[in-house]
């Protein structure tokens, strides 16, 4: 039975190793303790991890595997030597580094289908105001000339390309420091994010990314178009492509225009500093 905490899937009433063995088993639990204590802390943990995990087939999944993996070390008759057994000891760190391999994944695919979610509702909601533009258009009984209507075109394919840099970008870190998402500061230390609320996270953060691509493209578009920011030649301007005939104007216009937007939602410090640099110049001369 689960329950969501804190946006977090996770077991309604979890439950410790000692749970997962038998009444006939506990004297040989103890013993396991006493000739295998790391292995049986690693073994704790990792059962604690698996009742947070994202998918419930994988908490089934690792409880059943947990379940073997311990029922077979307490019926091993090498449980009672001495000295523990190296055979069986290789066999518990090979089990661990196993189960660990599946709890890392299932915290991947919380991560994965976060930003996918994330990206397709960010998506989806851009097209919101380009829509509530068209028919405010419409109502208002508003002409666009050609400068009109190219400019707003350039706005269109700047901030797309923006957002699709913005997208690149994420994934690109993410393929570069995926541990740093996984993991948090707590407490002075290191620990590890509940997959559901990672997810969640990871889904806010997406949307968000989308936005802030497509803002900042558009404004690196606006401070450009205008000629209030000199730092980059502009090769075909609205004005050229309306008084030309040919479509070589407006493809160099549409190819201009994606790259701006696209550097602008990829690398936010270039946009930033674009941005930054119009407004330090306008306090200067204020």
């Amino acid at each position: 039975m689960c329950e969501t905490v804190e946006g977090a899937t996770t077991d309604l009433k979890p439950q410790g190793l000692m749970d997962l063995v038998g009444s006939e088993f506990h004297d040989a639990y103890r013993q396991f303790g006493v000739a295998y204590p790391e292995q049986q802390l690693e073994l704790q943990s990792l059962y604690g991890d698996s009742q947070r995990a994202f998918e419930e087939k994988t908490r089934e999944s690792l409880k059943t595997t947990l379940h073997h993996v311990l029922s077979n070390v307490l019926r091993d008759q090498r449980l009672g030597d001495p000295q523990p057994d190296k055979y069986l000891a290789a066999y518990l760190e090979r089990e661990i580094l196993r189960i660990r391999v599946r709890i890392d994944q299932d915290g991947e695919l919380a991560v994965n289908r976060g930003l996918n979610i994330g990206f397709i509702a960010g998506v989806f909601l851009l097209f919101v105001p380009l829509v509530a533009g068209e028919k405010l258009l419409g109502l208002c009984d508003v002409s666009l000339n050609c400068t009109d209507r190219w400019s707003l075109l350039g706005a269109f394919v700047c901030g797309g390309a923006g957002a699709f840099g913005a997208v690149l970008s994420v994934l690109t870190r993410l393929r570069n420091s995926g541990d740093g998402l996984t993991r948090r500061p707590a407490n002075g230390g290191r620990a590890v994010v509940v997959p559901g609320q990672r997810s969640r996270s990871m889904r806010r953060g997406g949307v968000h990314r989308i936005f802030l691509g497509w803002l900042l493209a558009i404004a690196v578009y606006l401070l450009l178009s205008s000629g209030l920011v000199a730092a980059i030649e502009i090769p075909a301007a609205v004005a050229d492509v309306c008084s030309s005939d040919s479509t070589e104007s407006g493809t160099v216009f549409w190819g201009f225009w994606g790259a701006v937007g696209f550097l602008a939602g990829f690398n936010e410090r270039w946009a930033y500093g674009l941005v930054g640099r119009e407004v330090s110049t306008r306090q200067s001369r204020g």
